[in-house]
């Protein structure tokens, strides 16, 4: 456990694979009002484990998303009186999220051709603007990619310089869509909401699971092979904006 995710951990490392193997496997996810109740631990030392194990789901050597990619943002956070659209993310409890979605094409059992979500990344963001959605696209979207939006301002020639455009004004980006409905639902379900400020880790594990969604065997085994390779995090550290 020495200088891994879960360095200087008063929990036992069989606690440490089960809340690994819950988080990782089980559909809906896992808090930390369960996992307390599931290793009789307090919930304290259960929201520490699992923001560690959070912070573990992403790989440094992720290869970025390619093929055909939808790409939309949504905001996160409970209702608003008296704002709308993209204005309501000034308020505290929102958070503007960007997502993008590998389309794989493939036959249906008929021979049509048809399509499924692939691979996914989230990241928060401060504005939807060129700027914002070109860095976002830089840092997760393979050049050359052909990218579908719903043809926001924002993306422009400059943000998507690097990339190949399409856009259906008014049609609905069907995979990254159902992929903000699934999201949303997760985080009032299984957490009733999240701390702006957390969000992104919870973004993580999202991304995480969906991408391991039909092998979760495998999720688990990645999540603790990632896990031996991040530094250390104290308590501070997660606590951190």
């Amino acid at each position: 456990m020495a200088g891994t995710a879960m360095h200087r951990s008063h929990v036992g490392i069989q606690e440490w694979f089960w809340a690994a193997y819950l988080v990782a496997t089980h559909t809906p996810g896992f808090s930390a009002k369960q996992l307390e109740r599931q290793i009789g631990c307090t919930y304290r030392t259960a929201w520490f484990m699992l923001h560690r194990l959070r912070r573990a789901m992403v790989s440094d050597g992720r290869s970025q998303l390619a093929g055909d990619v939808e790409v939309d943002e949504t905001i996160v956070g409970g209702p608003v009186q008296g704002k709308r659209g993209r204005g309501v993310t000034a308020v505290a409890t929102k958070t503007l999220v960007f997502g993008a979605v590998e389309v794989i094409h493939y036959p249906d059992k008929f021979g049509r051709a048809t399509e499924r979500a692939g691979r996914l990344r989230l990241t928060i963001t401060g504005k939807a603007d060129e700027e914002s959605i070109g860095k976002f696209l830089m840092q997760n979207v393979a050049e050359g990619a052909m990218i579908r939006t719903d043809g926001w301002r924002g993306y422009s020639k400059t943000a998507l310089s690097n990339h190949r455009h399409t856009q259906s004004p008014g049609v609905t980006a069907t995979h990254i869509h159902r992929v903000f409905g699934n999201l949303k639902t997760w985080l009032n379900g299984t957490h009733h909401g999240v701390d702006p400020k957390y969000l992104q880790v919870y973004l993580d594990e999202f991304v995480f699971r969906f991408n391991r969604r039909k092998t979760p065997m495998a999720a688990f085994q990645t999540l603790l092979g990632i896990a031996t390779c991040k530094s250390p995090q104290t308590l501070t550290d997660l606590k951190r904006p």
